[in-house]
């Protein structure tokens, strides 16, 4: 039995075909997009390219894999990247790409919202999120407005483009929303204080838990892939969620942690718990019963390749020798501090109005210590993640880490001895192509649940141990990172503000 399953993630998507009998990815494909950015905090991308990606990266991996059937389908997704469109899937203007922070003011005009279904979110709504960029949609582009048909998620349009129906995930709208995931329902009411009373019509109605059966696929997508069947497609979600399948950290106690262009940490609870400053919980976004709890930092992996490629003008060799040179001295950065808000803080400042910083420049420093700041910036964001969690009493016993953190030795050392623990690295570097590949499984009926699914899939994994010099290194910086942070808010706001052309 094989699967088909693709990972959409920020510069291009990944294909991947999956024998269930051997437990393995058999072929694996990737292609990519573009991403433009207008003005400072805005990212954009032309959802013709996700389809046009999603067609040649599917046909190589299936070519490559030998065979011309496919069992079923599966997609995961950057979340909150909102795409535009009329009712047969042309989009109307550019997507807004997740880190898009221009409805900075609309987010925090959802915390003013007192509606229970707020109380899943922690009280307000990211500024990456859907609904503040309706908001900012609706007030700064009302033409555009007027005209769509349909505002939904990435995921959406994919699967619309794998099926011809416009579905949405019970994952996205849970977690980015403001869905009734434990009623099941759309809140109409909480749009309307937010003045887009017209959002909910403009959504995909029909909401699928993930692992649940979407449909077929279409004649035309199956023929444009190469295909002699039309498979089943069935219901994914926010990439780095899916990837918890892949890593079989579903229960909870059991966090994963992606590091890639941003970073994600993720894990799940038994009860509702108060876990403010973060996202969360959710009830049922990914498996029944279960409350799912959403933290993470928007810039990481992209600071590190910006400073290496963009600011040092470094090929890939250059950047692999910058990271070899951190590698060899972990300490060459102490001295200096950095802060890790390229494009705000996800959690658990919840601020998309801050912004990086580095202090205690020398003209000794050179690019190696610059970069080793930042990966140690990193680093201690991620520290400080575990530590308010800790407070908010999540207790986690695992952590499995994949993504393109573990191509790079510096960064995912650092990390590791940032928070102290033993962790598990994922052999298979890409869990959300896994976790997909766990949602076509269950729903072929093949597995009862996802976590049994879950367990059979998951990738095989290698520990690595925290380093006790530098953790207690990290755990003198951390208190210094929150301070200066605190210290520094008012002129980073105020710069954010020059930024977006709204300073006094």
């Amino acid at each position: 039995m094989h699967l088909l399953s693709f990972d959409f993630g920020t510069g291009g998507v990944r294909a991947g075909v999956f024998d269930l009998e051997t437990r393995s990815m058999i072929a694996m494909e990737e292609a990519k997009y573009d991403t433009v950015y207008p003005r400072a905090g805005w990212a954009e991308q032309d959802p013709l390219q996700w389809s046009s990606a999603l067609r040649q990266a599917g046909r190589a991996a299936i070519k490559a894999a030998g065979i011309k059937r496919i069992d079923a389908v599966c997609a995961a997704t950057t979340a909150s990247t909102v795409a535009v469109c009329k009712r047969d899937g042309t989009p109307i203007r550019p997507a807004l790409l997740w880190m898009d922070c221009r409805a900075e003011s609309e987010s925090r005009e959802t915390a003013n919202v007192k509606n229970p279904v707020m109380r899943f979110c922690g009280g307000s709504d990211a500024v990456e999120w859907l609904v503040p960029k309706a908001m900012w949609l609706k007030r700064n582009q009302p033409e555009i407005w007027h005209d769509a048909d349909v505002i939904c998620e990435a995921l959406d349009y994919v699967n619309f483009d794998l099926t011809g129906k416009w579905v949405a995930s019970r994952m996205n709208a849970a977690c980015k929303w403001n869905y009734d995931s434990d009623a099941h329902n759309f809140v109409p009411e909480i749009y309307a204080e937010l003045g887009i009373s017209d959002l909910t019509e403009r959504l995909p109605q029909e909401v699928i838990a993930v692992g649940g059966a979407i449909g077929e696929m279409s004649a035309e997508m199956a023929a444009d892939l190469g295909l002699e069947n039309r498979p089943l497609v069935a219901q994914g979600g926010i990439d780095a969620h899916i990837g918890m399948l892949g890593a079989d950290v579903v229960s909870p106690g059991g966090m994963l942690f992606i590091g890639g262009t941003s970073v994600v940490q993720l894990t799940q609870l038994a009860q509702e718990t108060d876990v403010s400053g973060f996202w969360g919980p959710y009830p049922n976004a990914l498996s029944d019963g279960d409350w799912l709890v959403e933290c993470g930092q928007v810039s990481a992996g992209s600071i590190l390749n910006w400073l290496a490629h963009t600011i040092f003008g470094l090929d890939e060799k250059g950047h692999a020798e910058l990271i070899q040179e951190v590698v060899e001295t972990p300490s060459r950065a102490e001295g200096l501090l950095a802060l890790d808000y390229w494009m705000g803080n996800r959690t658990p400042l919840r601020d998309g109005a801050l912004r990086g910083t580095m202090t205690g420049l020398t003209l000794g420093h050179g690019r190696s210590d610059l970069y080793a700041a930042c990966v140690d910036s990193i680093a201690l964001g991620s520290a400080n993640v575990l530590r308010v969690l800790a407070e908010r009493g999540v207790e986690i016993d695992r952590v499995v880490m994949a993504g393109g953190i573990v191509k790079n030795a510096a960064w995912m050392q650092a990390t590791v001895d940032a928070i102290g623990r033993p962790v598990d690295v994922a052999e298979q570097d890409n869990l959300s192509l896994v976790g997909a590949c766990v949602c076509a499984a269950t729903a072929l009926g093949v597995f009862d649940n996802l976590k049994e699914a879950a367990k059979h899939c998951a990738s095989p994994t290698r520990q690595i141990l925290p380093n006790a010099e530098r953790t207690n290194w990290y755990n003198k910086t951390l208190p210094l990172y929150c301070e200066a942070t605190e210290a520094l808010t008012p002129v980073m706001h105020h710069l954010a503000k020059v930024q977006s052309g709204n300073a006094v």
